[in-house]
This record gives structure tokens, C-alpha cells and sequence, in this order.
């Protein structure tokens, strides 16, 4: 390891900063990688060109690694230390690995949870770049996404101002389509050579989208926490500022241009999806729809293309390295609880050509991230998991047994920081409901203990017996945090002996379910739910997108991470609830219906204490002070 482990152990920024980190040229090199196979961006990282995948197509795929973990404390239950660790630790035992995990958002980084780079001896570095920036690709998918907003507003504005020869003229000021028009006479149906050449009910089909304002569900994004944009007026001031609107803003990484970056197989498959995306739909009435509701997309606002050039650099994933000088790609950002929260599909199958072993992240608990990495990830990539490492740590088990409240920045009860055997035994179902659901998927599961210092050996014991007797391979604890890769050592033995085991992958439901059986099924079989209640809103919209012709796709269920049902206070394994769906929507750019359970926001807040109180910059030095 390039960094001299000391003890105590230093803070994240620190260990970071005193590491000597490998050029990623010779990073790139140890993967096979040419300079003709990257973009250099600096010193440390670098993009890698996705023609890759085409040249190292005969070799041999790695073993396929998903991290995920139980429902998480307020404190988080060290599930990115954990992804980096194992992969340290299968580095530390001479594995060729690859890690492959999500870029953080500014929201956290600078809000609550601090930022996403692991922590303590595993660690993806420099972490400044790894939580600040990058290269630049949320940025990209902001600037796509507001475009695609601006377009909405620009087109209802001017279609209420002019007529539709006027429009015709003003799109088509040369008497030629474009690309993009010529998408929307193939999906209308419609043969011109030119514009001139239609009639008057073509030109008002092809011109006039007669966008329902009310029915607009494309909001705007920004990547901060900033709950005073969730819901806004936009368009006061005048005729000249578009039309008055209710709307709001969402989080950039819940935008879904960020899950279709992240779900694409290559840039023709990203061109594909930016036009899909449904922005709303249009009123009812007019010839464009024939008396009909129909959607709007961005293909018919003839935006989708300029999305994608946008796009078309952050499609590519950022290589960077661990603290020992392992390869990891940085790519992507969705949330679980309100995203598919995975990193690229395009990474994964880039490292599994490039190392005999991948270890990637899914996003907060096992009810959140793994399930929609299996029933999401896997069906649209291909890719089955060889192994699923479900993270535990002793002091949420014992929270979820009925244990003290955990609040962040306060110091833990007592009965987290000595030995209660009852109080685990009483929290530790929360942990088999995860191995059962992960089992489910005829995927070996092995339990990580991330361990404590006023953990004891006896209750790590019952932990690994009762695990391996709900059907986990094997429970082991390690500390990577402390000891980098040579603490995740035996459990990365424990995940190479998982790996090997019989594999009988299964999606828990098939594309031909309604929508509503997708939504009871993942009800029923992974939270526990008695049943399922709809809103008249949500039946709504079941309703539309079924008779729209998308009640073939995958759910992304939107639910709170910190419970399995609806209810963030209620822990432990729930039953005798029934699930709440408040509404549903259609994310087609990125391929799946988006049910939303309870109160879900897609817009975080920021506490009394953000995490940005403690962030500064050495202006003599230039170094970043205070991330976490």
C-alpha cells in the first residue's frame, strides 16, 4: 500500500493526501490498456474509450461481484468501505480486480452523509476528485436535463403565440428536416421529402405537439440540496417569460438522464433513450393525436440529439485507483430509494473483460439497490452477479432489535458499545429477510461483518451462524477501514470460495406482469407487505402507461432506504402493513415505470449543520481541508 498505516487511524482526507499514488497511465497499463484507449484527464484519472469492449471481446469475462447491505442506520453501515475493501482485499491475495462504483452527488458530499470515496485504508483516490466534480459528468447530465426543460417551455410559449405554418417556418427555416425531424415523420408515420410537401392536417401533426401544461412531469435539475426549489413557479413576469407554471426541481443524480447513462449499452443505445424520454402528454384533441392523449417526447421536441451530444464524453467511464493502486471505474450516480443506484452498465462490462474479478456497489439496503440491480441492471445488461457480499454491522442489528435511537454527530448508548446478545438476536431478522431476498435470486450470498472496536467475538458468532443457517454462504467480519486490504483478506477468500459455488440466476418477476403485479410481487416477496393501496392518482397513471404500451418494463421502485416498507421510523422486519403507491411514472428514456411508495422526495434538504461547514481550502498549499 503506497500510504503507511498509523494508529489511531487518521481522518479519510488525511490518509488520502499522504498516499502515493500510481499515474493512471500505469494503472491503465496494468489492465492491458494503451494510451490509444484513454483520455488522460490530469495526472490521477482518466477516460476510458468505449471501443474497448469490441477489442477485448474474446477474452474471458470475471467473476461478477454486487455489494449491497442491510437497512442502514442514519450513520450508514460502511457498505463503500466494504466495496472497496473486498476489492483490496482480493488485491491483497494476488486477484486481478476491478472496482466499479458510483460518482457521489454535491447533495450528500456536502449535506449530511459526507462524501462517497470509502473510508480510513479503503479508499478510491485522490478522494478531492472523487467527490468534487470528477471530469465533469453530472454536470453534463444537469445541462442535458435543463435543456430538455427549456425546450418544454420554449415550445408551449411559442405554439400559444404563433400559428403553424408559422412554426413550420421558424423550424424549418430552409425547407429541410433535420435528423431529428426526420425520426418524428418515421414515428408519425408521415411521407415528405420536405416540409413544403405536406398538407395542412400533416403540418399541424408535425408542428403543432399541443403540450398539455398540466401533464408536464419533466422538472428541472440542480446537484445541491436545496429543498426550496422543490416546488416553484416559473414563467411570472410577463408574456415574454413563458407560460406560468407550477414545477420544480429535483437532485440532479435522480434526473433520468442519469439512470439512462447508467443503463446504456453504447452511444447508439443513449441516442435511442434520450428520445424515448416521455416529457408529459399532450391535451386532448387536435389532428397530432386524432382526439387522443398521446406522449410527448424529446425526439418530438427535436432536442434529443443535442441531449446526447451533451452526453456524449460522460458516457465514457472515469478510471481511477484504490489506495494499493488497483484500477476502479468512477461512473454514474443514481440514488436507490429514487434511482435504479448502480453505477454504468458500460463500466461493468469494460472491467469484466479487464480483470478476473469485479467488485460493484448497489445503493443503500439490499431492498433498495440489489433488487433493482437484479431485476434492472441484469436484464437490460445481460450480466448475472457470481456473488452477493451483504454488509451488517452489530450496531444496527442491535438498533433494529429496538435499541437507542442512532443520531448522527451524537455519541452511542451504551447498549451499542458493549455486549447484548438478546438485543442482537432481537434485530438480527432485519439481516435474514436481506439473505432470503438475495437468495431468492439463486445467487451466493456471503454476509461482511464491518466491525467495531466494542464489537465482540461472541456476537460476530451468532451472527455467521445464524446467516449461514438463512442460507448465506458463509458471515465474515473484517476491518478494512483499520487495515486496508489485509483486514478484508479472509472475507475476500470467503467471496473467491462464493464465486465458485452454483449459480441458478432468476428475475423475481417476468416482463409480461402487469404493472401492478410487478408492484404486488416486489411487495409481497421482498418487503413483506400484506398488500398494496393506489392512490386515484396512481391509478391513474397505471392506467395511461398501460394502455401507452409500457406495462412491459422493469419497476424502479422510489421508497425510503431506511425501512423495508414505507415508513423510515418503522425498523426491525415490518408485517402486518400494507404498501402505499402515491403515484407512478414513466422513466422510458431510462427503461423502467417509477412507482413512487409513501412520501417519497426527489429533492433532498440540508440540516441545521451541513457537512460544507467543514470544508475549506489551504490557499497557501491549495490542498482541501475538512472532506469527509
Amino acid at each position: 500500500m503506497p500510504v503507511k498505516r498509523v494508529d489511531p487511524v487518521p481522518s479519510d482526507i488525511e490518509i488520502a493526501q499522504a498516499a502515493e499514488l500510481l499515474p493512471i497511465m500505469e494503472v491503465a497499463q496494468s489492465v492491458g490498456l494503451s494510451e490509444d484507449d484513454i483520455d488522460l484527464q490530469g495526472k490521477w484519472k482518466a477516460k476510458v474509450h468505449l471501443d474497448v469492449i469490441e477489442k477485448f471481446k474474446d477474452r474471458p469475462s470475471g467473476k461478477y461481484i454486487d455489494v449491497t447491505a442491510i437497512t442502514p442506520t442514519p450513520l450508514g453501515e460502511g457498505k463503500t468501505v466494504t466495496t472497496i475493501g473486498v476489492s483490496q482485499g482480493l488485491h491483497y491475495i494476488g486477484k486481478k480486480v476491478f472496482t466499479c462504483i458510483r460518482q457521489p452527488s454535491q447533495g450528500p458530499t456536502f449535506g449530511i452523509k459526507g462524501g462517497a470515496a470509502g473510508g480510513g485504508y479503503a479508499q478510491v483516490v485522490p478522494m478531492e476528485d472523487f467527490n468534487l466534480h470528477l471530469t465533469g459528468d453530472i454536470h453534463a447530465v444537469g445541462a442535458a436535463h435543463n435543456l430538455l426543460a427549456a425546450a418544454i417551455d420554449n415550445r408551449m410559449a411559442k405554439e400559444a403565440r404563433w400559428s403553424t405554418n408559422f412554426l413550420a417556418k421558424a423550424l424549418c427555416p430552409d425547407d429541410e428536416y433535420t435528423p431529428s425531424m426526420r425520426r418524428r415523420l418515421e414515428k408519425l408515420g408521415i411521407e415528405s421529402a420536405k416540409p413544403s410537401d405536406l398538407n395542412d392536417d400533416d403540418k399541424e401533426r408535425m408542428f403543432r405537439l399541443n403540450i398539455d401544461p398540466d401533464a408536464v412531469q419533466w422538472r428541472r435539475v440542480v446537484d445541491v440540496s436545496d429543498a426550496a426549489l422543490r416546488s416553484i413557479t416559473i414563467g411570472l413576469g410577463g408574456a415574454g417569460n413563458g407560460l406560468v407554471r407550477e414545477t420544480g426541481y429535483d437532485i440532479t443524480v435522480a434526473s433520468e438522464i442519469m439512470a439512462a447513462l447508467a443503463m446504456c449499452n453504447d452511444l447508439a443505445d443513449l441516442r435511442e433513450r434520450m428520445g424515448r424520454i416521455i416529457i408529459g402528454t399532450s391535451k386532448k384533441g387536435g389532428l397530432r393525436s386524432a382526439g387522443r392523449i398521446e406522449p410527448i417526447t424529446a425526439e418530438d421536441l427535436n432536442v434529443a440529439g443535442a441531449m446526447t451530444v451533451l452526453l456524449k464524453d460522460a458516457l465514457m467511464p472515469n478510471l481511477m485507483q484504490t489506495l494499493p493502486g488497483s484500477p476502479a471505474f468512477v461512473h454514474c450516480g443514481p440514488f436507490a430509494n429514487i434511482a435504479q443506484g448502480n453505477s454504468s452498465i458500460i463500466a461493468d462490462k469494460i472491467a469484466l473483460k479487464l480483470a478476473d474479478y469485479v467488485v460493484t456497489e448497489s445503493g443503500f439496503g439490499a431492498d433498495c439497490g440489489m433488487e433493482k440491480f437484479m431485476n434492472l441492471k441484469s436484464r437490460y445488461s445481460g450480466l448475472v452477479p457470481d456473488c452477493v457480499v451483504l454488509v451488517c454491522t452489530i450496531r444496527a442489528l442491535k438498533m433494529h432489535g429496538g435499541g437507542p435511537k442512532v443520531v448522527a454527530g451524537k455519541p452511542l448508548d451504551k447498549a451499542y458499545t458493549s455486549e447484548n446478545l438478546e438485543l442482537l438476536e432481537k434485530g438480527l431478522p432485519n439481516l435474514l429477510q436481506h439473505v432470503e431476498n438475495a437468495v431468492k435470486f439463486g445467487v451466493p450470498v456471503v454476509v461482511a461483518i464491518n466491525r467495531f472496536k466494542y464489537d465482540t467475538d461472541a456476537e460476530i458468532e451468532l451472527i455467521r451462524k445464524r446467516a449461514q443457517e438463512t442460507g448465506a454462504e458463509d458471515a465474515v467480519m473484517h476491518n478494512v477501514w483499520a487495515k486496508g486490504g489485509e483486514g478484508g483478506a479472509a472475507l475476500a477468500e470467503a467471496v473467491v470460495a462464493a464465486c465458485e459455488k452454483p449459480n441458478n440466476f432468476k428475475f423475481l418477476y417476468s416482463d409480461e406482469m402487469s404493472i401492478k403485479e410487478k408492484i404486488e410481487t416486489i411487495a409481497r416477496e421482498i418487503y413483506r407487505a400484506d398488500g398494496v393501496d393506489y392512490t386515484p392518482e396512481a391509478e391513474a397513471k397505471i392506467k395511461l402507461f398501460t394502455d401507452m404500451g409500457l406495462s412491459h418494463l422493469p419497476l424502479c421502485m422510489a421508497k425510503t432506504h431506511l425501512s423495508f416498507s414505507h415508513d423510515p421510523t418503522l425498523k426491525g422486519t415490518p408485517r402486518g402493513w400494507r404498501l402505499p403507491i402515491t403515484d407512478v411514472r414513466a422513466s422510458v428514456g431510462a427503461g423502467f415505470i417509477f412507482p413512487l411508495c409513501g412520501t417519497m422526495k426527489t429533492m433532498p434538504g440540508l440540516p441545521t449543520r451541513p457537512v460544507f461547514t467543514d470544508i475549506d481550502i489551504d490557499v497557501e498549499t491549495g490542498k482541501v481541508l475538512g472532506l469527509s
